[in-house]
């Protein structure tokens, strides 16, 4: 579901009236009068202004604390009074004023104001508008929705297609991955990523098939990844949602040596998800790295049954926080780890999403196999 791109989320209000049950009736109908006792005539070039603070692109309805900032202006007004929704209201002269909502979600909100006059003369206006409250504290830092038919965006995601392996891929996997449309692209507000048979030949290389695996250009250390997605049915098919250290000294890092340089286990890997190619009832979740002491090999990790991770979309997530790392399908926990000393998960690392055929976990590819596709709907990176 896309964002809102509205930045910052700063509202110019039209004016309408605000009905309360507040006591002070008359100051909410706008019924205040000159010393004359008559009603004065209507304050004119009231304007008014809610702003969720922290809003940006990526986070259109505030930062999540809940403060929002109301600012109203009006030619010869002397005083203003704002009301907040279920709050008794508060009167300033500046025309300025701050408030902490606490209802956590993002939820609707309507704030009012009115102007006065020295003579008496009134203005009001209101607006109801959505604000983020609470979500952990958390901020989105990355975000793709795919709501832009044709190609990935390129400046979100490296399309890796250069074998790294003598030809090959890691693994024994039996694709290539390309830069083409056929093998990913954006439609209908999804992003799929296709599998197919087709002889395809690369630096003098063939393979019987393309995939494509896109590399995030994003690099990130500590937060919550989420990605909502359905697996392929095929057998012989590998879907993999997963991450690798910044620093890693593979072909298709996006940052080069800008986090430094290190080989495979060093770099550290996380596996948010995987599926083996001959079990489409059971997700895994699975760690990799070496350990930082004495450089040797370790894994540890777990397997969930998700018998709808083909015909349903799900949430497949990333909790990581200095003590620990935590994998989720929906709201279901994987796999937890410590996040101790003699593990690399103090470093960036960037996201990888893509379709291998066959290999480890791919296992026999049938001669049914004519392509497989994981669809996603979008990515979310939380601080």
């Amino acid at each position: 579901m896309p964002l809102r791109a509205t930045v910052p989320c700063l509202l110019l209000v039209a004016c309408a009236g605000v009905q309360t049950d507040d006591t002070d009736g008359d100051v909410w109908r706008g019924t205040d009068t000159g010393d004359s006792g008559e009603p004065a005539l209507p304050l004119a070039d009231l304007t008014f202004e809610a702003e969720a603070l922290g809003a940006d692109e990526l986070n259109p309805h505030g930062d999540g604390s809940g403060r929002v900032r109301l600012t109203a202006s009006a030619d010869d007004a002397v005083r203003y009074v704002f009301l907040v929704e279920g709050s008794a209201p508060v009167e300033r002269e500046d025309g300025v004023l701050e408030v902490t909502l606490t209802e956590e979600g993002l939820l609707d909100h309507t704030f009012a104001v009115l102007a006065f006059a020295a003579d008496g003369a009134s203005a009001r206006e209101e607006r109801t508008m959505k604000v983020q409250v609470g979500s952990d504290g958390r901020r989105l830092i990355f975000a793709d929705e795919f709501d832009r038919d044709g190609a990935v965006d390129p400046s979100k995601w490296l399309a890796q297609h250069r074998p790294p392996l003598d030809g090959g891929w890691f693994n024994g996997e039996l694709q290539h991955y390309t830069e083409r449309l056929d093998n990913a692209w954006v439609s209908d507000g999804t992003l799929k990523i296709r599998a197919r048979r087709e002889r395809y030949t690369v630096e003098g290389s063939a393979r019987d098939f393309t995939s494509a695996r896109l590399n995030a250009r994003f690099a990130f250390a500590y937060g919550r990844v989420e990605v909502r997605a359905k697996l392929p049915s095929a057998a012989g098919a590998w879907p993999a949602i997963w991450t690798l250290g910044a620093n890693v000294n593979e072909l298709g890092n996006p940052f080069g040596t800008t986090y430094g340089n290190v080989g495979w286990p060093a770099c550290g890997e996380v596996d948010i998800l995987e599926q083996v190619g001959w079990d489409k009832q059971h997700t895994i979740a699975h760690f990799h790295w070496a350990d930082t002491r004495t450089g040797e090999y370790a894994h540890e990790g777990g397997e969930l049954r998700v018998p709808t991770s083909t015909t349903a979309f799900h949430v497949y997530a990333l909790e990581w926080d200095a003590e620990r790392l935590e994998v989720f399908v929906d709201d279901d926990l994987v796999w937890s780890m410590p996040n101790d000393a003699g593990r690399p998960y103090d470093n960036p690392h960037y996201l990888l999403l893509n379709v291998a055929v066959g290999g480890n976990l791919g296992g026999d590819v049938p001669a049914s196999f004519d392509e497989a596709v994981m669809e996603v709907d979008w990515v979310r990176i939380y601080e």
